[in-house]
């Protein structure tokens, strides 16, 4: 094996991954509540090099020294970071403003109802006055949040011919009346989070609920914290990184080639 080679080949794979993270970073840069991931490089763990078919010593063979195999593709993680703020003046529009999340009732192509979590407070409410999402699922009372209960008994209604008053507190009114308070739960530790679908998280075991002390506001939605200047110049950074490696394997290989062609000759 050529040592050269295969760093660069991984060299290039690790920006490859790179690449793939940011262009989804990008594609959701206009995602309500769409949070950027990243990822990173690990170096292989060194290995030491001996000399092939030594007999000098005894017939044991003996070290070179510790040499790196290259680059591997670490772990990608979630920027939390809280975007933008845009405002809508739509009394269904919900932001967070702080540490937290709303509670989903997801239901699966099966049937199955589940809990999620989301930031895009992009709510409706559909005929019968249930306060969902934009794709169907219903959005929860905290009650319902802070238990894990995707039930109907969890749901949120309200008249849609009545105007709808939100306060900070997530507190939802209609004529001075207090119909309920919207779900919003937050957690201990976030690497308990993992994405599930378009924009929502899921909990993996081990992860523990806690109530938010965020506040809620209405008429407005919180936009993708990805910085689209930022992201482009570090899509350049990505691509010469790779011309690089792809350089480094077109000039070994030419080296290569000298070497069998030339050398082999004499």
């Amino acid at each position: 094996m050529v040592k050269g080679l295969y760093t660069a080949y991984t060299g290039m794979i690790n920006q490859q991954n790179r690449l793939d993270v940011l262009t989804n970073n990008l594609a959701n840069s206009a995602t309500n509540g769409f949070k950027k991931e990243g990822s990173t490089s690990q170096s292989f763990d060194e290995m030491l090099a001996i000399k092939i078919k030594d007999t000098s010593h005894m017939g044991l063979p003996q070290g070179l020294g510790d040499v790196s195999l290259g680059v591997k593709i670490g772990e990608c993680y979630t920027d939390f970071g809280q975007g933008n703020f845009r405002v809508t003046d739509k009394p269904y529009d919900l932001a967070i403003n702080g540490d937290g999340f709303f509670a989903i009732s997801f239901t699966n192509k099966a049937g199955e109802a589940s809990v999620k979590y989301t930031r895009d407070g992009a709510f409706t409410v559909n005929r019968d006055g249930y306060l969902m999402t934009k794709d169907g699922d219903y959005v929860l009372n905290q009650a319902a949040a802070e238990a894990g209960n995707p039930g109907q008994a969890g749901y949120i209604q309200v008249d849609p011919n009545l105007e709808l008053q939100v306060d900070e507190g997530g507190n939802l009114y209609q004529n001075g009346v207090l119909l309920g308070q919207i779900g919003v739960v937050d957690f201990e530790d976030y690497n308990f989070l993992q994405k599930y679908g378009e924009n929502l998280y899921d909990v993996v075991a081990g992860g523990q609920v806690q109530a938010s002390d965020a506040q809620v506001i209405q008429g407005t939605l919180e936009m993708s914290n990805v910085n689209v200047i930022s992201e482009m110049v570090e899509m350049i950074t990505i691509s010469r990184a790779y011309e690089t490696n792809q350089k480094i394997i077109q000039s070994i290989d030419e080296t290569l080639e000298k070497a069998v062609n030339n050398i082999g000759k004499a």
